[in-house]
């Protein structure tokens, strides 16, 4: 997972405005980016999903996700850095969507996808809205979601490879959790000035989304199979 608040040298102050005005700026492009990548992403699992295309596993999910997310890091300062946050949430997009087409078939599907879809843009949009209204310092969490994102993921991971459904469940709430402390976090680093570089801020934010739309795919599916 992508925990990292990278941080750019200095910021650099604009000749009137200060830092306010340049966070300004970060939030501005960063959301602009988001909702481009979104797009991105939608496209390619619409995509997927038309033309049947089957998961392609666990490992080069693995090794696609985190091969992108490096080279990203490494072009975050070129325009080159661009291209490679639209291949990322491509890809990522393409192999969500034979997940959504899972859903899709069960009993109420469309229900669960869309209820997922929905309950994933108002947590969004109201953390969101709280980080960037209140101001408020959550870097506090930074610690925490680094130990609790990466002990969440190595559980996920087991309870993928012995398969524990229970375990598996369990995982999915604590990100629904982590990812909305991840949301707070880094919307409050670039309010308040401490992430400067909005390609890394928006590919934060991209997979925020991402796994809390995907945990509450899985959590929604139980309670639907559960009625």
């Amino acid at each position: 997972m992508n925990t990292a608040h990278t941080r750019t040298a200095s910021i650099d102050i604009p000749e009137s405005g200060g830092i306010a005005a340049d966070s300004s700026r970060v939030l501005r492009n960063t959301y602009r980016l988001l909702g481009l990548t979104l797009a991105t992403s939608a496209v390619a699992a619409g995509c997927a999903i038309a033309v049947g295309m089957p998961h392609p596993g666990l490992l080069i999910t693995l090794a696609g996700y985190f091969g992108l997310l490096f080279v990203t890091y490494r072009l975050r300062n070129s325009a080159w850095g661009l291209a490679s946050v639209f291949a990322l949430t491509a890809f990522m997009g393409a192999t969500l969507g034979p997940v959504i087409s899972r859903y899709l078939a069960l009993p109420g599907g469309h229900q669960i996808v869309m209820m997922a879809m929905g309950a994933t843009a108002l947590i969004f949009i109201a953390l969101s809205t709280w980080a960037t209204t209140s101001r408020r310092d959550f870097s506090f969490l930074g610690g925490f979601l680094t130990v609790g994102i990466l002990c969440a993921f190595f559980a996920g991971l087991g309870a993928v490879l012995f398969s524990i459904p229970a375990l598996a469940l369990t995982v999915s709430a604590a990100f629904v959790l982590l990812m909305g402390g991840l949301i707070l976090y880094q919307t409050s680093e670039i309010v308040r000035g401490g992430e400067t570089n909005y390609i890394l801020a928006t590919v934060t934010l991209y997979v925020s989304i991402y796994n809390l739309f995907s945990s509450l795919l899985q959590l929604l599916g139980v309670v639907n199979a559960d009625d």
